[in-house]
């Protein structure tokens, strides 16, 4: 586990990020919402910049659940006037923030410290070869920040556009969203009470919700996305075509990318894990084939 020096730098380098972003926001004077997609790009920029001196791509990692809840206070901020429904902007807002400090806490609880470095960045790193530098900077930094980007835009269109009164399609979104969030709480819960048990080796987790779902934490995760879109289009539906993009990318993201990274290493590792794919749905939780 971390160490409380392994935090210092860290914390030092979204604490730059956010003032760099908050500056570029306010000092560049571009309209909404691309005045936060330069701040966004500016604070990635800071954190790649700490990531290259401490040779740790991790540094990343907490960019995530990180920059939404701070996204949506500002646009909260900056828009006082709009009449905006105040229930679904507050609906948000929190599930938002909920979200965010689980996912966080839940990465600073279980973060190796400095030494620690996602397996998943050296790889992309050695496969790019002399253009490593690119790969880091365009794969690991900024490509997520755009998709993530994408993926909050809904939560813009709720405190921009949502004048209208709820409805079912909020209802619904409340569902999804908190439900994605409860999921992915079980499933990281579970997993880590696996982890800290004696194993035999080549074991993995099939109990609790990883029964029903090789991946559950990421379709919690996925779910958090599509619940935000949902919210957007019943707050602003004759915006849906910037509003989709967001939970169509992290879905992309995780079928055709993390999904089958993982699914590769634990095969690797793990020889029984082939027949366990065959018998368990991948993502969306199902009773097992037999």
């Amino acid at each position: 586990m971390a160490g409380k020096s392994d935090f210092a730098p860290i914390v030092i380098s979204y604490i730059a990020c956010s003032a760099v972003a908050l500056a570029v926001m306010l000092g560049l004077g571009l309209p909404q919402p691309w005045d936060a997609l330069a701040g966004d790009v500016a604070a990635t920029f800071v954190i790649f910049a700490f990531s290259r001196r401490y040779r740790n791509s991790s540094f990343y990692d907490a960019y995530w659940s990180v920059i939404p809840p701070l996204l949506a206070l500002y646009w909260i901020w900056l828009n006082p006037d709009t009449g905006a429904n105040t229930l679904r902007v507050a609906l948000v807002t929190g599930l938002v923030w909920l979200w965010a400090i689980r996912l966080t806490a839940n990465w600073a609880t279980f973060w190796g410290g400095l030494h620690h470095e996602d397996w998943r960045y050296p790889l992309i790193r050695a496969r790019a070869g002399k253009a490593e530098l690119l790969a880091d900077f365009f794969g690991i930094h900024l490509f997520p920040t755009f998709q993530v980007f994408l993926g909050y835009l809904p939560i813009y269109a709720v405190i921009r556009y949502g004048q209208g009164p709820l409805g079912w399609l909020d209802a619904l979104a409340f569902v999804v969203t908190l439900g994605a969030i409860t999921i992915e709480l079980v499933a990281d819960l579970q997993l880590h009470a696996y982890i800290a048990k004696k194993k035999q080796p080549g074991e993995f987790i099939t109990s609790g919700l990883w029964a029903w779902s090789r991946h559950p934490n990421y379709f919690g995760e996925l779910s958090f996305w599509w619940g935000l879109m949902l919210f957007g289009l019943a707050a602003a539906p004759q915006y849906w075509l910037w509003l989709v993009p967001g939970a169509l990318a992290m879905t992309g993201m995780f079928v055709f990318a993390s999904i089958p990274l993982m699914d590769q290493r634990s095969v690797e590792r793990r020889p029984a894990y082939a027949e366990h794919m065959r018998k368990v749905s991948a993502l969306v939780p199902l009773p097992p084939r037999k």
